[in-house]
């Protein structure tokens, strides 16, 4: 199994971010503790407790204090059996992330970091409302690989207004020069309830320039690749197969149990939402009550998933998985428009896999939810 822990709290909101989170930190003690008796009372959730990633996302679960983090930790080992050689991922901010910061994380077991950097341009940083500079997000990164910890993902955000390239190209210089093992690149996105979603209808941001971000596309994936760098998923890049354990378990439709307000938990047949609310996320777990709702998923359901996480991945979707999840109508409803798509070479054939060629990428989604079956 793989076991998420979500720690929603932020030193202060990014303009494109839509994630779970308070800027209110006073309560991450009660807030710990919560995540600690939510563990209890969810070890059963799956039946195999043999537990091979653990996550700690957010929110930004770097602003944990060292007993806190050893607290939900120790909880994770008295309740599940963890493997001997678990991948343990905590995201990070860059100032957060000093030489005792990094220290402290190794001491408790953190064996890979995810770091928010985004950009390395600072009026980049500054648009998208990010606390560290531009200086900062270099550095931490070498403080972390000093401290031992050396299986390190950085976060890149394009497609960021601009008049030209170059900026994107510093920052894949700039990111490929730290060596980290793992890169993962998100096309920035305007989503309703942010605060760039607020300026987009008062008119004081354009929409995302789709030409734009698609050129920022190919030259992400196509310069990375000349720095040693594998597309495993549309969004995230590997070194010598340092893929993430845990997202690809999410891609591969692996069980796994999530802890704290707003995350997802899923067994094989039904998936389970806690509330996204602090307050009300806590009284439930006084109450010893798990404060969340489960969707029973259907056989389109599980097809449709199977097709939107798998389809972006090197692996790809087997259509013998397909038709069996399906139900046996999934080339039938979508045979027309698999040879439609191998045709316009958007699609490949290989093995009996179904795999995005390097054109689809860019289609990604739109070539997921024309296969999805009612």
């Amino acid at each position: 199994m793989h076991l998420y822990i979500h720690i929603p709290f932020c030193r202060q909101a990014c303009h494109y971010c839509d994630f779970h989170f308070s800027t209110n930190t006073s309560g991450k003690q009660a807030m710990t503790e919560a995540i600690v008796s939510e563990m209890e009372l969810q070890k059963h959730y799956l039946a195999d407790p043999y537990v091979e990633t653990i996550y700690f996302g957010g929110g930004t679960p770097s602003l944990l204090t060292e007993p806190q983090l050893n607290s939900i930790l120790n909880a994770v080992y008295k309740n599940f059996t963890v493997a001997p050689d678990a991948e343990i991922t905590l995201e990070a901010n860059p100032d957060d992330l000093d030489q005792e910061k990094t220290e402290q994380l190794k001491r408790a077991g953190i064996n890979r970091l995810s770091i928010g950097i985004q950009s390395f341009h600072e009026p980049h940083l500054q648009f998208l409302n990010r606390v560290h500079s531009a200086s900062e997000a270099g550095e931490c990164v070498r403080i972390a690989q000093d401290s031992g910890i050396t299986n390190i993902s950085i976060d890149l955000i394009y497609a960021i207004p601009a008049s030209d390239h170059s900026i994107l190209l510093e920052d894949i210089r700039k990111a490929s020069d730290l060596d980290v093992t793992h890169i993962s690149a998100y096309c920035l996105t305007i989503e309703p309830q942010t605060i760039f979603g607020n300026w987009l209808k008062k008119n004081k941001i354009k929409p995302i320039d789709e030409e734009f971000a698609a050129r920022q596309f190919e030259i992400l994936v196509s310069s990375l690749a000349e720095n040693g760098y594998e597309q495993y998923e549309i969004s995230n890049f590997a070194r010598i197969q340092q893929y993430s354990r845990h997202n690809s378990s999410y891609w591969k439709q692996r069980p796994y149990l999530g802890i704290g307000p707003s995350a997802h938990s899923y067994n094989g047949s039904s998936r389970q939402y806690n509330i996204s609310n602090n307050a009300k996320y806590l009284q439930a777990i006084q109450n010893e009550t798990i404060p969340a709702t489960t969707e029973i998923l259907t056989s389109a359901d599980q097809t449709n998933e199977y097709i939107l996480t798998g389809l972006r991945t090197k692996w790809g979707v087997k259509l013998e998985k397909l038709e069996s999840l399906s139900q046996g109508i999934f080339t039938a409803r979508n045979g027309k428009r698999l040879e439609n798509m191998l045709t316009k070479g958007w699609i490949k054939k290989n093995d009996g896999f179904i795999l995005l060629t390097e054109p689809g990428k860019l289609f990604a989604d739109r070539i997921a939810s024309d296969l999805f079956i009612d």
